[in-house]
């Protein structure tokens, strides 16, 4: 028998077919989303995407060899684990690896790290460390896991790779359910492919015998190859499937959204037992349920019947409403615009998120969805410190979000949006749209105008964030270097 090391037994990812290349039977069929959908049908919050399933392959085989940018090794905290996976990894890659793993210093559990491949095919190798299973600490478990996948995936986008073979994170040792930990696995990837799909070509599921039957089984209910093979996975999905990045839902914090808006309210027993309900059903019909009666609510404050904590207890059932709608909604097409996007970090290292509002015709697109895209994209980046740029660069009346819009978005996010908010950059604006922002800081919303920062210039910009850390679209720059080009001597430099 040839050692598992030969030359010859190396796989490139390239040559392996894609998931959704297994299925050209079902990619073939004449039918028609129309067909196949009826008025009010339901579709699943994973849509038939081609591009995607082109990313993602099931492959048979042991993981240490791949031949691509970087294979995944779980471990244990200390990652000195012997499991098949570590102990193949080990075998291939050298004495080098051990001697690279002991300046790491260990890694936490759900956390990712970064070593050379050595003598590997692959020129990385990502450890990370899965948690142990207890069914009493399910949710804690799930988290872990959940943690282990996206970070190992916003590890390789930060280094710019280009392929991932993953194994199988949660080993048998830790006492992971394999079909529970594989849901978690094929969702994580999704969502990721779904937000950062361009940063990434190839992702590889390196599966034994034992596990490729649970794979085969559940890939079609996050990566449908068909709009078929959509419609009919839909009732085999899970009532958790994450939030907009696969994170798991605590099923304590689920709200339920009344599949009929104008039936009246069950009594709170029932309202209470609804919390567990598939919210697969969710539709665009839900948003006449979305913020309640809102007269009532403003009554009730007025009377001093509602206290803060009620209040706050409001807010964040009609937010986790709308999260979950949109969770479910398809907003490609407002994804499409590009009009907002993550980029990279400000000189105190807090993610910037960018806003273009050229890309945004508020005249033909439908706002309460360009709503619902804002809160699927920052409902993750607002847990932590962030900072926003908005291009206001050659935009026309057409792209101006008018100040009712702004009022309501500022109205349904969360507290952490508010919170972790720390700068607004506003690039290139006119005299126009400062004595607007200033009209709209002073009496619509509080606590935002100190964090606006009017921005005549891409230099004055650079002082707070690096331009290496920003994608800027083509025109914003030619714009600023026309406009540096006609003025006689540089603006002065911001304060913060």
């Amino acid at each position: 028998m040839d050692p598992l090391g030969a030359p010859s037994q190396f796989v490139d990812v390239d040559e392996l077919p894609s998931w959704g290349d297994s299925c050209r039977d079902e990619l073939n069929s004449s039918d028609t989303t129309a067909e196949i959908f009826q008025e009010d049908t339901v579709r699943s919050p994973f849509l038939y995407n081609k591009d995607i399933n082109g990313k993602v392959v099931l492959w048979k085989g042991d993981v240490a060899l791949l031949n691509c940018t970087a294979i995944v090794n779980t471990s244990n905290e200390s990652l000195t684990d012997k499991n098949p996976v570590s102990e193949s990894i080990f075998m291939l890659a050298g004495p080098d690896l051990k001697e690279d793993l002991q300046k790491l210093k260990g890694c936490r559990t759900g956390e990712a790290k970064l070593t050379k491949g050595f003598n590997l095919a692959a020129r990385f190798i990502i450890h990370t460390v899965g948690p142990k299973y207890k069914s009493r600490y399910r949710t804690a478990a799930e988290s872990s896991l959940y943690s282990c996948y996206r970070n190992v995936l916003q590890l390789a986008k930060e280094q710019s790779m280009s392929s991932v073979g993953f194994c199988v994170i949660n080993s048998a040792k830790r006492g992971y359910p394999l079909e529970d930990a594989t849901h978690i696995a094929l969702r994580t990837v999704r969502r990721f492919l779904e937000i950062h799909g361009e940063t990434i070509e190839k992702v590889v599921f390196a599966v034994s015998d034992l596990e490729e039957a649970t794979y085969q089984k559940l890939l079609p209910l996050y990566f449908p190859r068909s709009l078929k093979e959509e419609n009919r996975s839909l009732p085999y999905l899970p009532a958790d499937i994450g939030n907009a990045e696969g994170e798991p839902v605590v099923p304590e914090r689920q709200i339920r959204i009344s599949e009929k808006p104008g039936a009246p309210e069950d009594n709170q027993e029932e309202e209470d037992e609804g919390l567990g309900v598939d919210l697969s059903f969710i539709g665009s019909h839900a948003f006449a349920r979305m913020e309640g009666d809102i007269d009532k609510q403003r009554k009730l404050i007025l009377q001093g019947q509602l206290s803060e904590a009620a209040l706050q207890k409001q807010h964040q059932r009609n937010y986790n409403r709308w999260l979950c709608q949109a969770r479910s909604e398809d907003l490609s097409d407002i994804a499409s615009l590009k009009a907002l996007y993550q980029t990279g970090v400000d000189n105190c290292g807090r993610t910037v998120m960018v806003v273009v509002g050229r890309n945004i015709p508020v005249t033909l697109i439908d706002m309460d969805k360009a709503l619902l895209y804002f809160i699927h994209v920052m409902d993750h980046i607002a847990v932590k410190e962030y900072v926003l740029v908005y291009f206001h660069t050659l935009t026309s009346e057409y792209n101006h979000l008018d100040s009712d819009f702004l009022k309501k978005l500022y109205d349904v996010v969360d507290v952490k949006y508010k919170r972790n908010l720390k700068a607004v950059y506003f690039v290139h604006p006119t005299f126009r749209s400062k004595v607007s922002t200033w009209f709209f800081t002073t009496f619509s919303v509080s606590g935002l105008k100190d964090k606006i920062h009017h921005v005549d210039s891409l230099h004055q910009l650079f002082s707070a964030i690096s331009p290496e850390q920003i994608d800027f679209p083509p025109f914003v720059l030619e714009y600023d270097a026309r406009v540096r080009s006609t003025r006689s001597s540089p603006s002065p430099g911001m304060v913060y």
